[in-house]
């Protein structure tokens, strides 16, 4: 089974205090640590005991700048096979349909079967998924926390939905799943493994390569534009209620009348 992963690098939110410029045209990048999205490295886990399973290959790509190499040598350490940097200054800006659209390009000028996308990653639209696989009219899932192989045209996979219920379908592929938190536990990479793939060259796509108008892409094809960041003002604080259970049952019950939640 062949098997393509879209990691994104975006800044490590355990490792960074995020900060909004005065201006609001951004966070304050600078000193930012990064690493790969979090979303991704539950997929490319999946995607390697897949394979481990029922053999084939991992490819992971990422679309940014020469620093997004990092993040896809990092996941080859991981396990993948290969890495594919999709790189290009018309890329910069693009929307969530432009991010989609450059990955189809990706897609189509390989042989997958099976394609994983974090459920979300750092601007937590959760949309690239779902627009890739309408792109290429390919069957999609999302929130996807179990897949079994049923034979080389079946998929049987599990989504997380409300109420914390597990819903069971089946999928054909190809297709696009975008995976969950939780579906596994990543592995440890190791500074072996690192080594291993320091040297080993991954081949870089442009949009001339892809075979994109770089007009429909970036900021030029952007249908919809961040203008705003800001830090959302910080409201009344909670009331912590206080007594034996039955007492903050009590007083839960009047607070709720009080304002109108019950009558």
């Amino acid at each position: 089974m062949e098997i393509l992963v879209c990691v994104k690098r975006v800044p490590d939110s355990a490792e960074n205090e995020i900060e909004v410029k005065a201006d609001g045209s951004d966070i304050k990048r600078d000193d930012l640590v990064y690493s790969v999205n979090e979303w991704d490295n539950y997929a490319v886990e999946e995607a390697i005991q897949i394979v481990d399973r029922v053999g084939g290959s991992v490819t992971v790509a990422s679309i940014g700048n020469e620093e997004a190499e990092e993040v896809v040598r990092r996941e080859m350490a991981m396990g993948a096979h290969q890495g594919l940097l999709l790189v290009d200054p018309a890329f910069e800006g693009s929307d969530g349909k432009g991010i989609a659209a450059i990955l189809k390009a990706a897609v189509l000028k390989g042989q997958y079967d099976l394609v994983l996308t974090g459920a979300q990653a750092d601007d937590g639209a959760a949309q690239v998924g779902g627009m890739l696989a309408a792109l290429l009219d390919w069957p999609y899932a999302s929130l996807v926390n179990k897949i079994e192989v049923q034979d080389g045209h079946t998929l049987k996979i599990g989504r997380e939905i409300e109420g914390g219920n597990q819903e069971i379908n089946e999928i054909e592929m190809p297709c696009v799943l975008s995976i969950q938190t939780g579906i596994n536990e990543p592995r440890y990479v190791g500074i072996r493994g690192i080594r291993k793939v320091a040297s080993v060259e991954i081949p870089v796509m442009n949009a001339g390569r892809l075979g994109i108008d770089p007009a429909a892409v970036g900021q030029a094809g952007a249908g919809v534009k961040r203008v705003d960041y800001f830090v959302p003002p910080a409201g009344a604080g909670a009331e912590i209620l206080q007594g034996s259970t039955a007492e903050i049952a009590a007083k839960l019950l009047d607070l709720l009348k009080a304002k109108g939640g019950l009558k």
